[in-house]
This record gives C-alpha cells, sequence and structure tokens, in this order.
C-alpha cells in the first residue's frame, strides 16, 4: 500500500530528521511540507542534505495544508501541536514529535511547560511493556523526549524485573546540540560549545523530568523520583546516557544483567553490548539503534547502565516512524534498517 504523509516543521532538525528517513521508506509518499516563518522557501536552501526532495517548497503549517493526509507529523515546539491536532481528522494517524501530548499528568505539564495542557496520547516508544499493543491501530502517537527514549531505555528493564530500587536514581545525560533545535542561540555557536562541556537544566527543573520518572513508575508499580542532570557535548547529535540506580539486595551481578538481556533479546533496535565493551555515539549516528551496557559497582551495591542513541533519529524521528509501522500494520523495522555510521 501507498501511505500519504505530511511533515510539519520540515525546516528543523526534527523535522528534517522525519523526511530523510521517509524518503527512503517504500510505502511512503511525501505530501505536504510545511514550515512557519520558511514558508515560500525551497526545502533545499534549508535541508540542502535532501536531494530528491529540494525542490519541494514549503507552505504554511496550518491545519488545512495538513489535512488529507494518511500519516501527520508534527515536528514544532512544544505548545504548538495540540490545536493543530485537534483540527485534523480523528481517521488520521497524527504523530507528535514534540512534548504537547506526553504526560499524563496535567499539572505536572503545567508545572515544567507553564500552559494547559493538550492531553495524553499513546505513548511511541515500542520497546517498553505494553506499548506496541497500545501503539497497534492508534491514530494518535506522542513520540517520547530523547532524553526519556535513553533514559528508560536504560532503565525500565531492571525495575520491570524487580532488580533495581526506587528511592535513589540519579541520570546525568550529555547531548548534542541538535538536540535545542535549530533556532539560533548564542550559547550554542561553534566557538561557544566546540572544545568544552556544560550543565544546564541542572536541579530538577529540566522539562524531560517528569517524562522519565512517569515511564519509570508505570514499569516499576510505584513511584520513581530521579534526579536528571542533562550537559552539553561539543558535538552535532548523539546522547550518551549515564543512569544509576540501587541494587535490590541479594542479587549476583549475573542476574542483575540477565534482566537486560531477557528484555532486549528480541528486539530489533536495542543491543546489550558484550561484557566490557562500552557504548559510544559515534556508533549510532544515523541509525535507530540503541546501545547500552551493564555494570554492578559491588563496593557501593548500585548498577550503572549506560545508553547511546542518536537523539535526532532513534531519540525522534525513528521513533517517530517506527510507531508508525506499528500503528498502521507495518513491518515495524521497514525505513529504519540503515545502521550506524563510523568512524
Amino acid at each position: 500500500m501507498t501511505i500519504t504523509a505530511a511533515v510539519s516543521g520540515a525546516s528543523g532538525y526534527a523535522g528534517g530528521e522525519v523526511l530523510r528517513l521517509l524518503a527512503r521508506h517504500p510505502e511512503v509518499q511525501i505530501g505536504a511540507i510545511t514550515a512557519h516563518s520558511n514558508a515560500g522557501q525551497k526545502l533545499g536552501s534549508l535541508q540542502p542534505h535532501l536531494h530528491a526532495l529540494a525542490e519541494r517548497e514549503l507552505v504554511d503549517t496550518t491545519a488545512e495544508n495538513l489535512a488529507g493526509h494518511d500519516v501527520v507529523f508534527l515536528a514544532l515546539p512544544h505548545g504548538s501541536s495540540g490545536a493543530i491536532a485537534a483540527q485534523l481528522s480523528p481517521d488520521t494517524l497524527v504523530i507528535d514529535a514534540g512534548a504537547d501530548h506526553r504526560l499524563e499528568s496535567a499539572a505536572a505539564w503545567e508545572e515544567f511547560y507553564g500552559s494547559d495542557h493538550a492531553g495524553t496520547w499513546p505513548y511511541g516508544l515500542p520497546e517498553l511493556p505494553g506499548a506496541r499493543a497500545a501503539l497497534a491501530g492508534a491514530r494518535r502517537v506522542a513520540v517520547p523526549g530523547c532524553y526519556p527514549t535513553s533514559a528508560q531505555l536504560a532503565l525500565v528493564p531492571g525495575f520491570a524485573a524487580g532488580v533495581l530500587q526506587t528511592d535513589d536514581v540519579v541520570i546525568v545525560a550529555a547531548s548534542g546540540t541538535s538536540g535545542a533545535g535549530k533556532s539560533l542561540k548564542p550559547h550554542l555557536l561553534g566557538s561557544e560549545v566546540m572544545g568544552g562541556m556544560s550543565p544546564y537544566g541542572v536541579g530538577g527543573v529540566h522539562r524531560h523530568t517528569p517524562e522519565i520518572e512517569q515511564g519509570l513508575s508505570r514499569v516499576a508499580g510505584s513511584e520513581v523520583r530521579v534526579s536528571f542532570t542533562p550537559t552539553l557535548a561539543p558535538m552535532a547529535r548523539g546522547i550518551l546516557t549515564t543512569a544509576t540506580a540501587k541494587a535490590a539486595p541479594g542479587l549476583s551481578p549475573a542476574q542483575i544483567r540477565a534482566a537486560w538481556e531477557e528484555a532486549y533479546a528480541d528486539e530489533p533496535f536495542v543491543h546489550l553490548l558484550p561484557a566490557g565493551q562500552w557504548p559510544a555515539t559515534k556508533s549510532v549516528i544515523g541509525s535507530n539503534h540503541a546501545h547500552l551496557q551493564v555494570a554492578v559497582d559491588e563496593r557501593v551495591g548500585r548498577v550503572i547502565v549506560v545508553a547511546a542513541i542518536d537523539n535526532l533519529t532513534k531519540g525522534t524521528a525513528g521513533g517517530a516512524v517506527q510507531s508508525m509501522n506499528i500503528a498502521l500494520g507495518i513491518e515495524e523495522m521497514t525505513g529504519l534498517t540503515a545502521e550506524g555510521i563510523a568512524p
């Protein structure tokens, strides 16, 4: 079958990555390509790597321009997706790559985002327990944030198997600058970023914190509170997440590792590396794959999980296309078989 897909926010990093993946998807025909301030320009002037679409003109991001497609991808700033999605047909598969529909708690949304909550949609991280069943046949999908993707992939198997304790979870993650979007910001200039690292969103204020806690708590069956610190790394794309939690008492390192081995044994995109081999962002760049490693610090009784993803692919656009495939009954890996790039 041929699926028509519209992509909003196509001049940005996330929208451009969605288009890159859809351009090689054998069952997708790309329809409207929209933007806001860049409407009227040729896509090639803004996304020169998308050669097959270079002559396509960006049209304004309106519900009218997005209507009439089988699938609509919304790659918009937070607070922008809800109003447009509400105007689209309930028969259209709408995939929100922004934050508007991820959180279940309206109070948490209002605290961290400062606006009215737009509602909650099925969560587009297929590797979570029960996620594929929720996505099958869905017509609204909320794509996870990039940090929550890596953090949940890192820790969910441990909480699902009961090998981690919930009371002392610490996550530190380094992201490439593309995670901040394409808008010009002085602190993201090359001269400010290259050759150094810096933290931001310190002290529990980063907007992805409640999303991480929501996912981990659901799997653990009790509240999980997270100390999350993001850092900015001098690279264009990629996330390296280091997540630690106290080990449940009485378990050997082999028993703990088995939780991740069993969880990801049949997953096509999540790979627990052989013992002693550590994830690196370069290994997953441009791919929908995630690399993980688990270690146990027996001296202090903590489990350490390191995860590497490409924030724009597995962390955004790849997860969106993977969720689309499941929702429409297409083989899950379709259009997503590319390996990482090395060196």
